[in-house]
């Protein structure tokens, strides 16, 4: 399989302008977990997921090259995709933020591999790694779903750089 790119003055395209361009794609939130050394959790809060294929079953997600949790992803071989509802607009922020114990008063239970998985979630999404590649200043993880659960929580959004809910269906 070959990749064709397209080169081009990357100069050209401010990254705040970007960045608030793509803020107009509302997104689901989640919080992705894995294991770090000596089996201590971590995660972080990402909107960079989506579903990649259903046979087999595969997700996709990014990490920044500069995520203090970076190596525990990529040295851990599953992780958790947390699909956060409403009501954990608290537990997102929290783990956005730097910490030393991201964790901390966090109601979670051990899942595949492992892996954290938080109880306070409205979609649970555990995975194997399948494949880790570059894609600019992050890394991208393909994953193949192993275990899943949901519950009806309706989730939460982010779009235009706040947090948002459903409105009415369509």
């Amino acid at each position: 399989m070959s990749v064709h790119t397209k080169s081009f003055d990357d100069a050209r395209i401010d990254p705040r302008a970007l960045r608030d361009l793509m803020g107009h794609f509302a997104t689901g939130v989640t919080v992705v977990t894995t294991l770090g050394d000596d089996g201590v959790p971590v995660g972080l809060t990402a909107n960079s997921f989506a579903s990649v294929s259903l046979d087999p079953p595969l997700v996709v997600w990014s990490i920044g090259l500069n995520a203090p949790s970076l190596g525990a992803f990529r040295r851990h071989p599953s992780f958790a995709i947390n699909i956060m509802c409403e009501e954990s607009k608290d537990l997102a922020l929290n783990f956005a933020r730097p910490s030393d114990d991201k964790f901390a008063d966090i109601a979670w239970k051990p899942g595949f591999d492992g892996v954290p998985v938080l109880d306070d979630a409205a979609v649970v999404i555990q995975c194997s790694t399948e494949m880790r590649f570059p894609g600019g200043d992050h890394e991208m993880y393909l994953g193949r779903v192993m275990e899943f659960h949901r519950t009806d929580k309706k989730p939460l959004l982010f779009h235009k750089g706040a947090f948002t809910k459903l409105g009415a269906s369509i």
